[in-house]
């Protein structure tokens, strides 16, 4: 029974991850990649929360919740001798599915809020193609993911009144900065971003026009290679051409002459002095017998 539970247990994280848990495992320097179960989300507790909220959760997003009451799976790997948690791949569940209001998180009467702290950036980048989330009450903001005090990944609804359920909702990424970055449209795009980021660190910066911190960047060159590029540009098409000429590349060399054959010129002896030469001269006229005519 224990043997069947596992096996049952495996095959459904595979479903869940499309199988991201048997290529990590598979990777060089994976210690343990670890998966939290939870039970399926009890139907009246989204009742619960929607009408609290008086939001409708997508139909992707409410129906991952019926399968599981959130997400939770980590990896490590091995570390100067020790085992180091690298990836993190998390969902909240329903009743951690918390709204970012205005109110303070503190008890000081005037302590900043999130509206206060963002309408300084507010006017920034106003050529965005998508109209930005908001700390008021027009929008309705709940956190998905805490990406580990790097960020938080919301869900947004956006043009919303009082009384009046909403049902259209995006996905957002918040900075540290409190500027706003979107990601997907639904919940299901998202998902899959993050499975296919393996939930490596800062990866939700990847999706944004800063990019990725310098440590970061290892971390992807080693686990994710092609997740990022930052030699890529989304916005120039020219950049995935491929500019190589095969013409250029596979064009035949020159034909080499034959070399030519060097001819040997022969050494000159030493010559012989202008008075050497005259002395034999003479020695040859003296030797030869005269005749008169």
């Amino acid at each position: 029974m224990e043997d069947d539970k596992i096996t049952n247990l495996k095959d459904l994280v595979d479903r869940l991850t499309f199988g991201v848990t048997r290529i990590l495992e598979s990777r060089p320097g994976v210690t343990e990649v670890r998966y939290v179960e939870r039970d399926p989300a009890e139907r009246h507790m989204i009742v619960s929360w929607e009408q609290k909220y008086c939001c409708s959760l997508p139909e992707d997003l409410r129906n991952f919740y019926l399968m599981t009451d959130g997400f939770l799976m980590t990896w490590s790997i091995k570390f100067d001798g020790s085992n180091m948690q690298l990836g993190t791949m998390l969902i909240n569940s329903v009743s951690a599915l918390c709204r970012l209001g205005t109110t303070s998180i503190y008890s000081l009467p005037n302590a900043a809020t999130l509206a206060d702290l963002e309408s300084d950036t507010e006017d920034e980048d106003k050529e965005e193609t998508f109209k930005k989330p908001h700390f008021n009450s027009q929008c309705r903001i709940f956190e998905l993911d805490s990406c580990d005090g790097n960020g938080k990944v919301c869900l947004v609804y956006k043009n919303t009144q009082s009384g009046v359920v909403s049902s259209c909702a995006e996905i957002w990424f918040l900075d540290r900065a409190l500027y706003w970055h979107f990601l997907t449209d639904t919940f299901t795009g998202y998902y899959r971003l993050m499975l296919i980021h393996l939930g490596l660190p800062q990866w939700q910066y990847a999706l944004t026009k800063y990019g990725i911190s310098p440590q970061a960047k290892q971390w992807f060159n080693m686990y994710k290679p092609i997740a990022y590029n930052s030699n890529v540009v989304a916005d120039d098409d020219m950049a995935f051409i491929n500019k190589l000429d095969p013409n250029q590349v596979f064009k035949t060399k020159n034909k080499l002459q034959p070399a030519r054959k060097k001819t040997c010129v022969p050494i000159a002896g030493p010559q012989k002095s202008q008075a050497s030469l005259v002395t034999n001269k003479n020695l040859t006229q003296m030797g030869s017998p005269t005749t008169k005519k």
